[in-house]
């Protein structure tokens, strides 16, 4: 196999398992990384992933972005939906002639990316990874998921995204599809239930199972906004869209549930990575900022989502005092989508 270089810009639980994957398959690989203690880390001992208290290590290279000058051609953006803007500016003059970013981001990135250096060098990604930076320089590996490449806005699958999608079965079950916008809003709609469950300080199986009423109400508010869209949702993993959206069949639900919270229970990380922001690093998380999209889209469309405005609201104010995580929070949830039958 010939090796190909890469920067992957944001080395934490997303980027560092892909750059981990991509390296030790033989790439030269470069991580981009604003924390210099990540950076230190990986240079001096390299990265290391984390299989279930069975450490892996690969030697690769990494930088702080002031010390990184590109130019760069192949490049995994993995940071923070928030911080898209300020890494679409900082790649803008290292990205060569026929260099392209893809998007391995949760949300909806890609139009921020094409705004800085246009939709021909913009790459489009849905990524389902259960991974976790747990000190500099070590990953802790999450088990299996989804990663689907493809360009932006339906169009064909190109030889790019052939060529990309091959060294990225490094890491797994990586795949092209000229429908990523597809996987996008389905992982929004799984998404959203994820993040309700960082509402409260139990594990992300038990809090779907126990609130099916807020979860189903969630994913399908998502999925109205999808569907006025013109919206084709994608299954993947355990997740089965259709079995959510408003008036599917409750049988049909009640076993989409079953799986998925089946599923999840099989994972090492039964916590959000939301919930480790909050309740662990004590950050601002991403998802006000990537839900952003769909409740612009269902504003302009005239479509109610009382009950993810209900979660955004509620992981602002955790965001401010984490310690008043509460299952109350979900039963309030519970409550508002039973108001809406």
């Amino acid at each position: 196999m010939s090796s190909t270089s890469y920067a992957v810009v944001g080395g934490g639980a997303i980027g560092g398992t892909l750059a981990f994957h991509l390296a030790r398959a033989g790439h030269d690989v470069t991580v981009v990384d604003a924390d210099p203690t990540h950076v230190a880390a990986i240079n001096e001992h390299g990265l290391i992933l984390d299989r279930a208290g069975s450490p892996e290590t690969v030697r690769l290279s990494a930088a702080v972005p002031d010390a990184f000058s590109g130019p760069l051609d192949r490049v995994l953006l993995a940071v923070k939906a928030q911080a898209t803007e300020s890494a679409a500016r900082w790649l803008a003059p290292r990205l060569g002639p026929d260099g392209y970013v893809v998007s391995v981001q949760n949300g909806f990135n890609e139009p921020v990316l094409a705004d800085h250096l246009g939709w021909e060098r913009t790459v489009a990604a849905f990524v389902n990874i259960f991974a976790d930076r747990t000190e500099p320089g070590v990953i802790a590996d999450g088990g299996p998921g989804a990663l689907v490449i493809g360009e932006p806005g339906g169009e064909p699958v190109s030889e790019r995204v052939r060529l990309l999608v091959d060294d990225l079965q490094a890491w797994g079950p990586a795949q092209a599809s000229d429908n990523v916008e597809g996987f996008l809003w389905a992982k929004a709609g799984f998404g959203a239930m994820l993040a309700a469950t960082a509402l409260a300080d139990e594990a992300m199986a038990d809090l779907i199972d126990r609130h099916r009423p807020a979860m189903r109400a969630l994913a399908g508010e998502v999925f109205d906004v999808a569907h006025a869209l013109g919206i084709r949702l994608e299954p993947f993993d355990a997740f089965n869209p259709d079995a959510f959206v408003r008036g599917s069949d409750r049988d049909e639900l009640a076993q989409a549930v079953d799986r998925l919270t089946a599923w999840l229970r099989t994972q090492p990380k039964n916590r959000s990575g939301i919930w480790r922001d909050l309740a662990v690093r004590r950050r601002e998380v991403e998802v006000t900022t990537h839900y952003g999209t769909v409740l612009a889209e269902a504003d302009r469309l005239g479509i109610g989502t009382p009950v993810l405005r209900a979660v955004m609201a509620g992981l602002r104010e955790l965001e401010d005092d984490p310690g008043s995580m509460s299952e109350q929070r979900i039963d309030e949830l519970d409550r508002i989508a039973g108001s809406l039958v």
